[in-house]
């Protein structure tokens, strides 16, 4: 663990702090971040209950410099629950500390409290900083499983019907 980071369940009180990374991840992704509805949703789920998501926070002084947000899904095949991690993201000027690398451990042990059979996420293709990281913790990159997704007015649609009789 770094020195003088504590890796904690978040509290409401780091939300808007929390917004602010999954900004700064959405901006290295190139992709737009939230809004000031989903900043409001993203609240409302993690108050929830159940809540619809989970949230780990690395804390340095009062500051959160990173988080890990996950959930559990099931494998048939295992019968047993999964743990997936849906963003994991460090400030730039905080990386190479092991603040990452405590984070995915952290999760490792929840998981493993859980009773999972397995601890999965995605990483993008053109990321190969994170790949590189995420092999060295012993992580398989799965090659034969791609992301399918519906999403915005397709997944409206699809959602509509028609419906199957049976």
């Amino acid at each position: 663990m770094p020195i003088g980071i504590a890796i904690r369940p978040a509290r409401p009180a780091d939300l808007d702090q929390v917004i602010g990374l999954i900004r700064a991840l959405a901006e290295f992704e190139k992709l737009p971040g939230p809004d000031a509805e989903a900043a409001a949703r993203f609240h409302a789920d993690f108050s929830a209950d159940p809540a619809r998501f989970r949230l780990l926070v690395a804390d340095e002084g009062g500051e959160c410099i990173a988080y890990a947000l996950y959930f559990f899904t099931y494998s048939t095949f295992l019968a047993r629950p999964s743990l997936y991690l849906e963003d994991l993201f460090v400030r730039p000027d905080r990386r190479s500390r092991g603040v990452g690398r405590a984070l995915i451990e952290r999760l490792a042990g929840i998981a493993v409290e859980s009773g999972c059979g397995r601890f999965e996420w995605t990483v993008l293709d053109w990321n190969e900083r994170a790949q590189t990281f995420y092999r060295s913790l012993g992580a398989r990159i799965l090659p034969e499983w791609q992301v399918c997704r519906v999403e915005g007015e397709d997944l409206v649609a699809l959602g509509r019907g028609p419906v199957a009789a049976f």
